[in-house]
């Protein structure tokens, strides 16, 4: 097949024609036909990621056809369309028996723990438990665009805040992961605050519904500012870049009992920010990490992007071949382009 590979941390990746996957016994292999290129992929080509080995084939955000399952696999069949959450639990430990997938510490993930999917054919292990079938409507780019932002956003704004019609959001960073927190958010009846430092990721947030904009690189003080609108502070707030700037500012930016959601990534020298813990006893505040999306949860995404017509196309910045990919992650190094890349071409 051909895979987009690196054998070193930071140097350029490329096409190569490398073997096939086997199937494992308890596993399924998809040709992918639409996966997402993610900051997290960039992340592991920079070395962030321990558990990656060389040489390695990134992506984690795909969608296909199965091709084959293993002699053990009972609920899928070749031909059927799939995608898969990023995080793949093992099926029998305890979280994974709590339906907490997403925090099985035997967990596998496609583009860290093996070989990804920016490739022709990628392994899916343990493909009962994580497999998820896709409905006819949902096309391969927009199951691969719900890749983990969008799951992500939705399992930290749906399942751990919960957030309720009429609340207020403040979402910090509006790039693929910001903007599927304001569509979901919207989609649940939420009023948005978007806080970016760039003026096309605002324009992006207010053509999504966001009710305000705040553009980081001319506010000084934001949490003040989101104060002020809200009389008080964000009913939740959420840190979708990852960042101790932005980390800080969504908790300074919360109400009393306010929630705050990590979802972008917080490494190397932002792997340790500073926490008002004063504050956030004195306040009460809730934080939580967010770590992707069980496969079980995906119905309940798909029917509220059914139900509220959440528009996923908006969310595609550009379809790249595989041959382009290695210069698109790249360029993450120097800026983090709005809306989804998605590489179709193989």
């Amino acid at each position: 097949m051909k895979a987009l590979l690196y054998r070193q941390f930071q140097q350029a990746p490329a096409v190569e024609r490398v073997s096939d996957p086997d199937c494992p016994p308890d596993g399924a292999v998809i040709k992918v036909e639409a996966t997402g290129l993610c900051r997290s992929d960039w992340h592991g080509w920079m070395g962030h990621d321990d558990c990656i080995a060389l040489p390695h084939v990134p992506g984690h955000e795909f969608a296909g056809t199965v091709l084959e399952v293993g002699s053990s696999v009972k609920r899928f069949r070749p031909g059927i369309r799939a995608t898969a959450p990023f995080v793949c639990g093992c099926g029998s430990c305890e979280y994974c028996r709590q339906g907490n997938q997403q925090v099985c510490p035997q967990q596998t993930q496609p583009g860290f723990t093996h070989w990804g999917s920016f490739a022709e054919f990628v392994v899916v292990h343990q493909a009962d438990e994580n497999l998820v079938e896709l409905p006819e409507e949902t096309s391969f780019l927009e199951a691969a665009s719900l890749g983990c932002r969008f799951a992500t956003a939705f399992r930290a704004i749906v399942d751990q805040a919960r957030l309720q019609p009429g609340e207020t959001i403040a979402i910090f960073g509006c790039g693929g992961v910001g903007l599927s927190a304001i569509m979901i958010a919207r989609a649940c009846g939420a009023r948005v605050i978007a806080v970016d430092r760039s003026q096309p990721a605002l324009q992006s947030a207010r053509n999504l519904e966001a009710e305000h904009l705040i553009d980081a690189a001319v506010i000084d003080d934001v949490p003040a500012a989101i104060r002020e609108l809200t009389h008080g502070g964000a009913h939740v707030s959420v840190d979708a870049l990852g960042h101790s700037v932005t980390f800080r500012n969504s908790v300074a930016s919360l109400r009393k009992r306010g929630r705050h959601l990590q979802i972008g990534l917080l490494l190397a020298e932002h792997a340790d920010p500073r926490l008002p813990m004063g504050r956030v006893i004195a306040d009460e505040l809730q934080l939580f990490g967010c770590h992707g999306m069980q496969a079980h949860r995906y119905p309940a995404m798909l029917e509220l992007v059914q139900r509220e017509k959440i528009p996923l196309r908006s969310l595609i910045r550009q379809t790249i071949s595989l041959s382009e990919a290695s210069e698109a992650l790249a360029a993450m190094s120097h800026a983090s382009p709005v809306g989804i890349t998605l590489i179709d071409r193989f």
